[in-house]
């Protein structure tokens, strides 16, 4: 690991991260943590999915099955991915000595209660839908959206190099993000949340009635689900990254940002970036 270190004293404090930043990613956390383990618990109503617009016993268009069968030595639970069969006893399927999609402590209620994990579920996704519009306006008159997440030709060219100093762990500490940051951040925000929200719109019955094109975009309900589902995975898979990256970059440092706005820099990387 080489990661350049300076003593505190001698690192400057910038200030960072606006208020609307620090405000919405915290309501963004708090909203996709309950969004996550409400959307396993209605994802175990039916913890099936399919591509189209319809789907059961007359169609065969499943992706991802999840489901408890009994076998010789008692239930168990299996998962199937595009036909293939999988023996995930004791997490999906069949766990905590019941069939269950998902285990009861991955769902917000941790028992079977379809309709409060609704109630919840859509409460979180409005406010995280309404918090990612007032970041976008916000990001847009800051002039946030145009620095920091959408990369530029620059930020391409220092792709590779990018890559090999995070692979190696030689973290910098400037006042800007760096090219895998706008990438990640620019997919999160620009394209990850945008779709989770249109996608959630084409599964409501209501939205359906109200605009019954929105289905169509995403070649069916079906369809919708499963990209919905997708993307979620997608996002648990950038906050386990994204948890990774700030022990490895420093988490008194990288707290300090995110709560205070305020970010400890190295003075020869804060040169670096006056220069550019």
């Amino acid at each position: 690991m080489q990661r350049q270190t300076h003593p505190a004293s001698h690192r400057p404090l910038i200030y960072r991260q606006t208020i609307w930043t620090r405000l919405t990613h915290w309501i963004w956390a708090i909203s996709l943590f309950f969004l996550l383990l409400t959307g396993l618990q209605i994802f175990n109503a039916r913890p099936d999915l399919y591509l189209g617009q319809q789907s059961g016993f007359g169609f065969d268009n499943t992706v991802l099955s999840i489901r408890a069968v009994d076998s010789d030595s008692g239930p168990k639970g299996v998962t199937t991915i595009f036909g293939h069969d999988f023996d995930t006893t004791g997490f999906l399927g069949y766990s905590g000595g019941r069939a269950r999609g998902f285990p009861a402590w991955a769902t917000i209620p941790s028992g079977q209660d379809l309709a409060t994990g609704r109630v919840v579920h859509f409460f979180f996704a409005w406010m995280l839908a309404g918090t990612l519009l007032v970041w976008l306006v916000a990001a847009i008159l800051s002039g946030h959206l145009r620095r920091d997440i959408i990369p530029g030709g620059k930020d391409f060219r220092n792709l590779g190099r990018d890559i090999r100093d995070h692979a190696r762990l030689r973290l910098h500490h400037t006042g800007r993000y760096n090219t895998l940051q706008k990438l990640s951040y620019f997919g999160v925000l620009i394209i990850g949340l945008p779709l989770m929200i249109a996608t959630g719109l084409a599964m409501s019955p209501g939205m359906n009635a109200a605009i019954p094109f929105i289905t169509d975009i995403f070649g069916g309900r079906q369809t919708a689900r499963t990209i919905h589902f997708a993307v979620m995975l997608a996002l648990v898979a950038f906050f386990v990254i994204h948890i990774l990256m700030v022990l490895a970059a420093g988490p008194i440092n990288e707290l300090r940002s995110i709560v205070t706005g305020w970010y400890r820099t190295d003075p020869d990387e804060q040169s670096k970036g006056d220069k550019s």
